[in-house]
């Protein structure tokens, strides 16, 4: 009898996609989309390749490799804040990438608690996942997670950036965002700028300072006020605004940049709530991310653009490379940050 009208198959004749197609009178192509989506296949086309692959017992390749190697065909996803727009982002890239591999995320959230970000790390480990990508902010974290990763399956950081020997990571160069803002501020007259940032024990923040600090030298501004913020809340940034009003109002500071877009917002709602202050005759902020309070902000924030979706597509990208080529090199890839320009520094 033949085996393909028979809808029986053999160990050693596992059904491919082409025969999939063949039973079902379409194209490999109608069969890929009918497995990644479906709805564009017309429903007729869709029901005749959908009873192929039951009566063929049809695996897809990605998900037929990890069985036989006896993984889940998903990949973890450790985030810092799901509520902040850049990890939609990392998602969002990470996803992508993964959806054309056939598998799927799992997505978990730690509020940057290394506790958090341990225990994920081993219930995917114990799952058999693919791998896992975690978001971290400072080297305390990477390295009590590389030391507590079993080593069984890829473990990827982003928006973090490692030596590129112990483990593979992405992320934005902090230090060229930093100078993007700084120059800006010059580049629109200001002189007298302030900063609010988080403890320089964070990656990111102590690179967006560094930069930021290295780009003023030589052009005749200075940094005359500092404030160190506990988070990255709009409550942390509302706090600086109250304490910093009385010296913008007698013209001691006239740009300040915040280290992230939520500090910023908060410090906005300060400055300008009760108060003849405006936003950016009187004073110019820039905040760092683009997230939604840069864009929904009563005054449009300028900010330092993090290019989230195309961090998560590398990272994940990587993991798929490691996981399937075992002379795979571990390696640390730095993304250029962009400046978006809006009204709390140049006006509507």
């Amino acid at each position: 009898m033949d085996e393909r009208a028979s809808g029986r198959r053999t160990g050693a004749a596992r059904a491919s996609m082409a025969d999939v197609a063949a039973r079902a009178g379409v194209s490999k192509g109608t069969v890929s989309h009918v497995l990644n989506h479906p709805e564009r296949v017309a429903p007729e086309t869709r029901e005749r390749v959908e009873r192929a692959i039951r009566e063929l017992s049809f695996i897809p390749h990605g998900m037929a490799r990890s069985l036989a190697v006896g993984t889940s065909p998903a990949v973890g996803l450790v985030l810092s804040d799901v509520a902040n727009s850049l990890f939609r982002e990392i998602a969002r890239g990470v996803e992508t990438v993964v959806d054309e591999r056939q598998a799927f995320v799992l997505l978990t959230n730690t509020y940057t608690d290394l506790a958090k970000e341990r225990r994920y790390l081993a219930m995917f480990e114990s799952m058999q996942t693919l791998g896992t990508i975690v978001a971290i902010n400072n080297d305390r974290h990477f390295r009590s997670l590389v030391e507590h990763h079993r080593g069984e399956r890829p473990l990827v950081f982003v928006d973090f950036h490692g030596d590129g020997v112990d483990r593979c990571s992405v992320h934005a160069n902090n230090v060229e965002g930093g100078a993007l803002a700084a120059r800006h501020l010059v580049d629109i007259g200001r002189r007298r700028l302030a900063v609010v940032a988080a403890p320089r024990e964070l990656q990111p923040v102590d690179e967006r300072l560094e930069g930021f600090e290295d780009a003023l030298a030589g052009t005749g501004a200075s940094i005359v006020a500092r404030a160190e913020v506990d988070g990255v809340r709009r409550s942390d940034g509302w706090l600086v605004g109250q304490e910093w009003r009385s010296r913008i109002e007698a013209g001691e500071i006239d740009g300040i940049f915040a280290m992230a877009d939520l500090v910023a917002a908060g410090l906005a709602q300060a400055l300008t709530a009760g108060s003849s202050l405006r936003i950016p005759e009187d004073v110019a902020l820039i905040g760092y991310d683009d997230n939604q309070e840069a864009w929904d902000s009563p005054t449009p924030l300028t900010t330092v653009r993090q290019p989230g979706a195309a961090m998560g597509e590398e990272a994940a990208t990587m993991l798929f490379e490691e996981a399937e080529d075992p002379r795979h090199r571990h390696r640390a890839v730095g993304m250029a940050p962009s400046l978006v320009v809006r009204a709390s520094t140049v006006g509507a």
